[in-house]
């Protein structure tokens, strides 16, 4: 199985097809990064070749852990692979977990291991087109308010991260990013 993650079946943790997890909408393992310069946040939108959500905007990185994979090498191994970024530590944000529908009868049910980089330099990327289809760095005020304004252009992971668990993930510093008006979001 090897496009199988870590998904619950009748309360045991079993590798199970990634597209048959979404299906079947079971509870499954992910990690979620924002990777932050300064004030800035990375999101990412996602390729048009996705099996779901393609074209929308998510956050820096999102993905599912290999078998036996620790969450946070998953979270350095998927920001190389998405996004050319090889950072050597992210920090923990903890564990959230969420459902919804993403569309096409498929649902994310996710036990998120949720974290932060911040990095000091804004990093060269190197987007997979097989993965992202664009990026941009936009601050957190900026983000909050264009997925409230455009809900449709976004991830359902992404709002229910701001709505639900930004106090969880995000730092009052990091959350009081001021509202940068040259900022535009594609």
């Amino acid at each position: 199985m090897t496009n199988s993650i870590p998904a619950w079946v009748d309360g045991v943790l079993t590798p199970v097809e990634k597209l048959d997890v979404h299906v079947r909408g079971l509870r499954h393992k992910a990690v979620s990064v924002f990777v932050f310069h300064e004030d800035e946040i990375l999101i990412q939108r996602r390729a048009l070749e996705k099996y779901h959500t393609p074209g929308l905007w998510a956050n820096t990185c999102c993905t599912h852990p290999h078998w036996d994979e620790s969450p946070e090498d998953c979270a350095l191994r998927r920001l190389n692979e998405e996004l050319g970024l090889q950072i050597d530590t992210c920090e923990y944000r903890g564990q959230l977990e969420y459902r919804a529908d993403v569309g096409n009868a498929l649902i994310e049910h996710e036990v998120v291991d949720a974290y932060v980089a911040h990095l000091p330099e804004r990093p060269k990327l190197i987007p997979n087109p097989e993965e992202v289809m664009d990026t941009q760095w936009v601050n957190y005020s900026d983000l909050t308010r264009d997925v409230a304004a455009s809900p449709e252009e976004y991830t359902p992971w992404i709002k229910i991260y701001l709505s639900d668990f930004a106090e969880q993930i995000f730092t009052q510093s990091e959350r009081a990013a001021t509202v940068d008006t040259s900022s535009t979001l594609a």
